[in-house]
């Protein structure tokens, strides 16, 4: 997914990072400290320049740690490692993407995570955006509707050590009843509508974030909070273009 803002993203692109040679398609997770360092630059550049919008100027320093720390080559396909530390989507096959660096910073900066937290993901993808929650809660609960998806990032995370992530194969619309309520909910595809289960399995003053929105167009990046009472407050954080959440709609 893509923040859309064309001339910030066009200031951003002459200064993203560049091809990297092929010796580093070999490399260990240290030798790309350099290239993370860029990437967490370029976000926290990108934060500052959409803050009037996001109201966050910057995001928290364990969020920028965790962007720092994670690798995100280890995410990406073969043929993809070369961008893997670009600020930008790629493809991960299926017709699925791993997320825009600068959006999994907000995404996970907005639901506010805290240690205690329990967190459940919808659209696990290749599970780059599991494995920053990872790093920042107690647990998260992870839903992918393709299979091989589900199944491939599971035993990546289980790979690098990320023994406190839970990945099934489902429909995100339902949610994960058995697991519910969660302190936050982080839904990494556009919905045409926020479903009720998810809204249900919220806790009070528990925050979700959510593109709401028409495939192909511009969508909505939705912050919700649920009140004590179990009404939500909502806002709008950006205009964004997420792949579809497939599935049902309850």
């Amino acid at each position: 997914m893509r923040v859309r803002r064309r001339g910030l993203l066009r200031a951003l692109g002459a200064s993203a990072v560049g091809v990297f040679p092929a010796r580093i398609l070999a490399a260990t997770v240290n030798e790309f400290a350099k290239e993370r360092a860029q990437m967490v630059a370029e976000v926290a550049d990108l934060a500052r320049a959409t803050a009037a919008d996001t109201g966050r100027a910057q995001f928290s320093s364990a969020v920028m740690d965790t962007m720092r720390k994670v690798p995100r080559h280890r995410f990406v396909p073969p043929n993809e490692i070369a961008s893997a530390y670009r600020n930008r989507p790629l493809p991960i096959g299926r017709g699925q993407t791993i997320s825009q660096p600068y959006i999994v910073a907000l995404t996970t900066d907005l639901i506010e995570p805290q240690k205690h937290h329990r967190v459940l993901e919808i659209g696990t993808g290749s599970g780059y955006q599991a494995a920053v929650l990872a790093e920042l809660v107690h647990r998260v609960y992870s839903i992918e509707i393709v299979e091989s998806l589900a199944r491939e990032a599971s035993e990546r995370l289980r790979t690098l050590g990320y023994a406190n992530v839970e990945v099934r194969h489902g429909d995100g619309h339902a949610g994960w009843p058995e697991q519910a309520p969660f302190d936050g909910i982080v839904v990494t595809a556009a919905a045409t509508h926020v479903p009720d289960a998810l809204v249900a399995h919220l806790k009070p003053g528990g925050r979700m974030v959510i593109p709401v929105g028409g495939q192909h167009r511009t969508q909505d990046f939705l912050l919700l909070e649920k009140r004590p009472d179990g009404t939500l407050s909502r806002r709008v954080v950006l205009p964004v273009m997420f792949v579809p959440m497939t599935g049902g709609k309850p």
